[in-house]
């Protein structure tokens, strides 16, 4: 179980970028080049240190009772490798994913460019899938049902995204409102596999190929974001997965008996409902992975499961051992998360920040000494 344990608390210092709902991505990059890290977030991007807002593209309030808006992650890359950070935008679940265009300093909207027309899965992945140290984009195709990734592109004088298949058609996970996704090692030999709910997809070495073997398992509920580790040091990788929409935090144990999928779940806590965003990091700096989530607000238009509960934003410390603990932290009560957390150092203190981008608004959340 998780345990509430104020011994490690972290303090946090809380910034509110925007107070409406514009969002619920959110991304880092040095937009203009200063050498400060800023914040891009649906229509905006946020100049460090003061945050003064600039606009990406004509912004839109919505209304989080009764709305969904056009921006549910979005990402940083240089796409066109012109020295300048361009912005990734995912639309709604089952639409497309877009980047916009760096204008260099220019005062004006950014450039829009369509990646792919119809991506699934509620938590696409940004992943180096392929290992040439640039990312690339983890999802489901909806037109097809299958599970894609697209490579980002290499070379400047060509921008295609390039498509590669995962899956056969008709797979799980593929869907628009499909639950729960991560790359992560499931068998010990040290490359990425795709999992989701239902199972793992083996990463067969070449990536470019789509020959990856199928693993049926039963990991669990509709999820967020997926990850393994052997939590338990048993030697056998273990699944970490939080509810979406329900109560539940998770990680389903291995029990390694040749079979792909007899796996034991364990409850870490069900205090927190709607945990559509999962961070995997090293908070406190211990060498530990621990990881960052919270609830996230009216994450379906209706007073369902904990819809009107607090919108918390926590950490949890992970403990290792036999019988592994997670430790909660408190960051924000006001805030919860989106689709997507940033977990990183953005001001240069060597000590890991947390930005957030949902119905709630957009925060920054600087941890201090």
């Amino acid at each position: 179980m998780a345990n509430r344990d104020k011994s490690g608390d972290i303090p946090f210092k809380k910034t509110v970028l925007f107070s409406e709902f514009v969002t619920e991505g959110v991304a880092v990059g040095d937009v203009n080049n200063d050498g400060k890290i800023d914040v891009m977030a649906g229509p905006f991007w946020f100049e460090a240190p003061d945050w003064k807002r600039h606009e990406i593209y004509e912004p839109k309030l919505y209304v989080a009772e009764k709305e969904w808006s056009n921006s549910m992650l979005n990402f940083a890359l240089d796409v066109n490798q012109d020295g300048f950070v361009d912005f990734i935008r995912f639309d709604f679940p089952g639409k497309g994913v877009y980047w916009h265009e760096n204008p260099q300093g220019k005062d004006e909207h950014w450039k829009v460019h369509l990646i792919h027309e119809t991506v699934g899965n509620e938590s696409p992945g940004f992943y180096d899938v392929d290992g040439d140290g640039r990312k690339d984009i983890l999802c489901g195709d909806v037109a097809n049902k299958q599970m894609i990734w697209l490579k980002s592109p290499s070379s400047k004088d060509d921008l295609t995204w390039t498509k590669y298949t995962i899956s056969q058609t008709g797979t799980p996970g593929s869907e628009n409102f499909s639950h729960g996704l991560g790359f992560s090692d499931m068998n010990g030999d040290d490359k990425s596999d795709v999992i989701i709910r239902e199972g793992w997809w083996e990463n067969p070495g070449d990536v470019t190929k789509s020959d990856w073997s199928w693993h049926p398992a039963n990991l669990g509920e509709p999820a967020s974001h997926m990850y393994s580790f052997d939590f338990n040091q048993d030697g056998e990788f273990d699944v970490f997965a939080a509810s979406a929409h329900e109560r539940g935090i998770w990680y389903y144990e291995n029990q390694a008996d040749g079979s792909d999928q007899n796996f034991t779940k364990h409850i870490l806590t069900e205090e927190m409902s709607e945990t559509h965003a999962v961070a995997f990091v090293d908070v406190n700096g211990d060498g530990k992975k621990d990881f960052v989530t919270g609830k996230r607000y009216y994450a379906h238009m209706r007073e369902g499961t904990g819809a009107l509960e607090p919108a918390y934003l926590y950490w949890f410390e992970f403990v290792p051992g036999k019988e592994p603990q997670w430790l909660a932290h408190q960051i924000d009560d006001a805030s919860g998360v989106g689709l997507n957390i940033v977990a990183e150092d953005i001001n240069g203190d060597g000590l890991l920040d947390v930005v957030i981008g949902n119905k709630k608004g957009i925060f920054v959340f600087e941890q201090e000494d």
